[in-house]
């Protein structure tokens, strides 16, 4: 088969479907034709029921149907669809699988932890300067959360350790922090158990010189703190966070209301009904780190997926 030359890379979360359209540039840098991201939810109640929601399923279904027709217009060679956390487990898959077959003509792939953790350490390396190795990606999402500890080789990235976390922004919002805002005792829970979980990980987040954050998360929590009212990912990209920084953020986030978050500008309405829990997983890691800020990357697993694609 040959290499192509422009390739459309999805990546379908928990909260979030996103796309991103590439080619090569002369220097071999990724060149982005499309990117954008729709908040569909689509593990909404999945933690409970162990299954897709019709309506989560027609949501991510239009997200799909959109972009089809951009990746025909732009015409996108190859497509490439990957699913992660929300779609490991459920038992209503293989519905989930020809909704996404019939509208792109790709078959949703849930890829391993180890491919995952490759991804996203490349993509988000790929997007910052790093001045000290070992650096961590963390990639706080929906469902899942990933820490990847890792270097940056000459024949590609050199994973030391991986870990994915059984505890995302939506799961942990819908098993713990049920008020509107969460209570004392509902946050001591969650924190129990996202310090649980830090604590078996595989990935020691102390042994990190550099810190990587990724995604909805991460973007949204630097969004908020430089007081975006709409958001700029020129401005988000390569911006700073110290653990200082993010403990009072997410000291925030955890006292407000869902109203009040939305009301801050930058996020869309499902981003704010969950925001106060990825803050609080990010606190518990940040906490953690061996280094004292995370650098927030807009480049992720969708441009490692790209890259992967463009490179045969």
């Amino acid at each position: 088969m040959a290499v192509p030359t422009k390739v459309a890379a999805i990546d379908c979360g928990t909260n979030s479907i996103r796309l991103l359209i590439a080619s090569r540039a002369a220097d071999g840098s990724l060149v982005d034709h499309d990117r954008r991201l729709e908040l569909v939810r689509l593990g909404e109640g999945v933690d409970a029921t162990g299954r897709f929601s019709p309506a989560a399923l027609e949501r991510t279904f239009a997200a799909c149907d959109q972009y089809a027709a951009v990746i025909r217009d732009l015409g996108a060679e190859r497509v490439r669809f990957v699913a992660t956390s929300a779609a490991r487990d459920v038992l209503n898959r293989d519905e989930f699988t020809a909704g996404v077959r019939a509208r792109l003509g790709a078959d949703p792939e849930v890829i391993p932890g180890t491919e995952e953790a490759s991804l996203s350490f490349s993509g988000a390396m790929s997007g910052v300067q790093v001045s000290a190795e070992p650096a961590m990606v963390i990639d706080c999402g929906g469902g899942s959360t990933e820490l990847v500890l890792g270097r940056q080789g000459s024949g590609g990235p050199v994973i030391e350790s991986s870990d994915s976390l059984d505890v995302g922004s939506v799961r942990l919002r819908e098993r713990f922090l049920h008020d509107d805002p969460p209570t004392a005792e509902q946050i001591r829970g969650a924190r129990a158990l996202v310090r649980e979980m830090l604590d078996g990980s595989a990935v020691d987040p102390s042994q990190a010189a550099t810190v990587i954050g990724v995604a909805g998360t991460l973007t949204s929590l630097s969004a908020i703190h430089q007081g975006l009212k709409v958001y700029d990912r020129e401005k988000v990209h390569a911006s700073r966070l110290t653990t200082d920084e993010i403990r009072g953020v997410a000291e925030v986030l955890l006292a407000s209301t869902v109203d009040q978050v939305e009301a801050m500008g930058p996020l869309k309405r499902r981003r704010a009904e969950v925001i106060c829990a990825g803050a609080l997983i990010v606190e518990e890691i940040a906490a953690r780190m061996g280094a004292d800020e995370i650098i927030i990357s807009e480049s992720d697993i969708l441009d490692g997926i790209a890259a992967q694609m463009l490179d045969g």
